[in-house]
């Protein structure tokens, strides 16, 4: 069993939903990136979505999309992301972090590496595994096969216009968990919810034994608490990178994040 394996199983003998804060690393700085990933677990985060800058976003709406184009500017490598989980499994001036991590990143940049190298980086950096937006269910299965021998999760996405048999093979490809967008479009904070979400995540439900994260337009407790009852977890970044900007220093920056985690698990948890 993979890190997230096993947190999903406690979260579901303790009848708990799986929160997920999306953090862009390196955006302000990978500082600040290491403070939220340490401060936010105890602001009721379950596992964090580490979000790996890339200059052609596929699915990221504009606030996520800035914050990439920022960390970029600064000179973002992913190297700063492999050496921040290292220093977040713990040392001798750094306590571990207990908290699953994973990856947003581009399968161009797991290409360029090479996939065996960057599943064996990413678990040396502790990392338990990838969320993979552009990687074709056509061209998964080579990848799916290392993860799975490296209990490494790939998860991968499902969509509200994905045709139905597409949607099953993406889910037997898939590990950790199925990472649901709930609207149609790129990321971004929405006020409403599609009519027919409810219907489409209990289709795909009875498909897989996967649990079922939604993500993509989660952009308040309200809208968190009205998708709980449907989700094993939800996955939140707009919102978060949005306020994450408007931090004046690292101190602020944090406690921005861990104050509206904070109101997102008490919405859950109603």
């Amino acid at each position: 069993m993979s890190a997230i394996d096993q947190l999903f199983a406690e979260l579901r003998d303790s009848n708990r939903k799986a929160l997920m804060p999306f953090i862009t690393a390196g955006d302000p700085d990978i500082e600040t990136t290491e403070a939220i990933l340490r401060s936010i677990k105890a602001s009721g985060a379950d596992l964090c979505e580490l979000g790996i800058p890339y200059s052609d976003p596929i699915a990221d709406g504009p606030v996520i999309q800035s914050s990439y184009q920022r960390a970029l500017d600064r000179g973002f490598k992913l190297k700063q992301a492999f050496d921040l989980g290292k220093r977040l499994l713990g040392g001798p001036q750094s306590p571990p972090l207990a908290m699953p991590r994973v990856t947003m990143v581009s399968y161009s940049i797991i290409n360029r590496i090479g996939l065996d190298s960057y599943v064996e980086q990413a678990k040396e950096a502790g990392y338990a595994g990838a969320i993979v937006p552009d990687l074709l269910v056509e061209e998964a299965s080579a990848f799916a096969k290392i993860c799975q021998a490296a209990d490494f999760s790939l998860i991968q996405l499902v969509t509200p216009t994905t045709p139905k048999e597409r949607q099953v093979r993406i889910a037997n490809l898939s590990s950790g968990f199925l990472y649901y967008v709930s609207v149609t479009g790129i990321t971004g904070e929405r006020t409403a919810m599609p009519t027919d979400l409810i219907d489409n995540v209990g289709w795909l439900r009875d498909q897989t034994d996967l649990p079922i994260c939604i993500g993509f337009g989660i952009s308040s407790p309200e809208t968190a608490a009205q998708l709980a009852p449907v989700a094993d977890g939800l996955i939140v970044g707009s919102a978060i990178v949005r306020r994450m900007a408007l931090g004046q220093d690292k101190q602020d920056t944090v406690n921005r994040v861990c104050e509206f985690v904070q109101e997102l698990r008490q919405a859950i948890d109603k």
